[in-house]
C-alpha cells in the first residue's frame, strides 16, 4: 500500500510512529499542537521492547549514549529504610535478542530530542487540532490557525486529553485516579549523602511510593514521589509545587527518602488519570496510539513504551496490508490484548506499592518480574 499519512501529536509515540512508517515506506506528515518542541517531563523507563523499536528504525545507538541500564530496585519500608524486597532479576526467561539491556532509564527531552532530529519529513508546529473530516478519498485534519491538511489515514497520537478521540468518540474527561505525582532531579554530587542503598531505590509507605534512579549516564538522580490525593483540579503535567509541600506529603519518611526532597530546586506535580477503555480505536480513516487510545498508570513504567510498541506494531500493519481499514484491524488486533494486560498488570502492581500496609509487599510476587511484560518485542511478535 502506498499512503501518505498525517501523525497528530509529536510526543514520542507519534515520532515513534512517523520513523517507523517512513521506514516502511509511507509518506508522513506531523502536526504538533504546541508551538515548538521543548522539555517536557523528567526520567521515563525503556522496555527491552523499546529498544528493539529504536534499533529498527536507527536510533538506538544515540539513545543508549544518554540512557542508563537497570535491572531493577530494591524495595524499601518507608520509615526505617530496611529493604521489603530485593532487586527483581527482569530478565529471567527473557530471549537472548542482541539487546543487552532489560531496561534503560533516560529523560524524557533527550529522548524526544533524538527521534525529532530523526525525523525527516515535514514537521509542523502550532497546528492545533479542531476537527476531522472524511473525504472523498482520504481523511482532513483541520487546525485552529485556518490551516488543514489531507492524507489517506490519521494517527492520533495526542494524549490523554486527546483532542481527535474528543471528535470521534465524544468527549470523555480523563478518570481522576485519587493520586498525584511530584517529580524532580537533583544533581548526583547532592545526591551522594541519601543513597545509601544504591542509586536507584523505591521507598514504600501507607498509600505513598518515592522512586529514585539515575539519568544522563549516572550525572542527576530523578526523583519521583506518588501519594494519594482527595481532588485534582490541574490540568497540565507540569504544575509548580513547594518543597514544604511535598516535605508535608511525605512527613516522617525516612531521611534518605526526605534528605533528597529537601534538595530538590524545581518541582512539579501532576494527577494521575486514565479513561474508561473504547470498544475500538479506528473509525474511518482515524486510529489512535498511545495515550489516546489507553492512557497507562505509572506504577509499571510501561507507558512510553505501550506507546512506542503501538507506533511498531501499526508500522507493521500498514505494510502487511493493502488498505486502511485492514491495516487498522490488524494493528488493532495485535495492540488491544497487549494494552488490556499491561494496564491491568500496572493496577495490579499499584495496588501492592500503594497499599496501607507496605510490610504486605514482602509476601507478594511483584508482576513485573513477570516475562510476558517485558518478553515482548514488537519488531517480531506474531500479528
Amino acid at each position: 500500500m502506498s499512503a501518505r499519512l498525517l501523525v497528530i501529536g509529536a510526543g514520542l509515540g507519534g515520532l515513534t510512529a512517523a520513523l517507523a512508517l517512513r521506514k516502511a515506506g509511507f509518506a508522513v506528515e506531523v502536526h504538533e499542537a504546541a508551538p515548538q518542541l521543548g522539555e517536557v517531563g523528567a526520567g521515563l523507563t525503556l522496555s527491552r521492547g523499546a529498544q528493539s523499536v529504536f534499533r529498527h528504525v536507527g536510533v538506538q545507538d544515540a539513545v543508549a549514549r544518554f540512557s542508563t541500564p537497570s535491572s531493577g530496585f530494591p524495595f524499601l519500608h518507608y520509615r526505617t529504610g530496611a529493604v521489603l524486597a530485593g532487586a527483581i532479576d527482569h530478565g529471567v526467561g527473557l530471549p537472548d535478542d542482541g539487546i543487552a539491556d532489560v531496561s534503560r532509564q533516560c529523560h524524557r527531552a533527550d529522548l524526544h530530542g533524538v527521534l525529532a532530529a530523526a525525523f525527516d519529513g515535514p514537521l509542523h508546529l502550532g497546528h492545533s487540532l479542531i476537527g476531522i473530516e472524511e473525504t472523498a478519498h482520504g481523511v482532513r485534519a483541520r487546525f485552529a490557525d485556518g490551516g488543514s491538511a489531507e492524507g489517506d489515514a490519521l494517527i492520533a497520537a495526542d494524549g490523554v486529553r486527546s483532542v481527535a478521540r474528543a471528535i470521534l468518540w465524544g468527549e470523555s474527561a480523563p478518570r481522576f485516579t485519587g493520586q498525584m505525582a511530584y517529580r524532580f532531579l537533583v544533581d548526583r554530587a547532592r545526591a551522594v549523602p541519601f543513597l545509601d542503598h544504591g542509586r536507584g531505590a523505591v521507598f514504600l509507605g501507607p498509600g505513598a511510593t518515592f522512586n529514585r534512579y539515575t539519568l544522563r549516564g549516572g550525572d542527576v538522580l530523578n526523583c519521583v514521589g506518588i501519594a494519594a490525593t482527595d481532588a485534582w483540579v490541574g490540568e497540565g503535567w507540569s504544575t509548580p509545587a513547594t518543597r514544604d509541600e511535598l516535605l508535608a506529603t511525605f512527613h516522617g519518611w525516612h531521611p534518605a527518602a526526605t534528605g533528597l526532597m529537601g534538595e530538590a530546586d524545581r518541582l512539579i506535580k501532576w494527577g494521575i488519570f486514565d479513561h474508561a477503555p473504547l470498544p475500538g480505536w479506528s473509525r474511518g480513516r482515524v486510529t489512535l496510539l498511545g495515550d489516546a487510545a489507553h492512557a497507562m498508570l505509572p506504577f509499571l513504567g510501561m507507558g512510553a513504551a505501550m506507546a512506542i510498541e503501538d507506533a511498531m506494531i501499526l508500522a507493521r500493519a500498514f505494510a502487511a496490508e493493502g488498505d486502511v481499514a485492514p491495516a487498522f484491524a490488524r494493528y488493532e488486533a495485535a495492540r488491544v490484548p497487549r494494552t488490556t494486560l499491561i494496564h491491568a498488570k500496572s493496577v495490579e502492581q499499584g495496588a501492592l506499592t500503594q497499599a496501607r500496609d507496605p510490610d504486605h509487599y514482602v509476601h507478594a510476587a511483584a508482576p513485573a518480574a513477570d516475562p510476558s511484560i517485558l518478553g515482548y518485542d514488537p519488531v517480531t511478535a506474531p500479528m
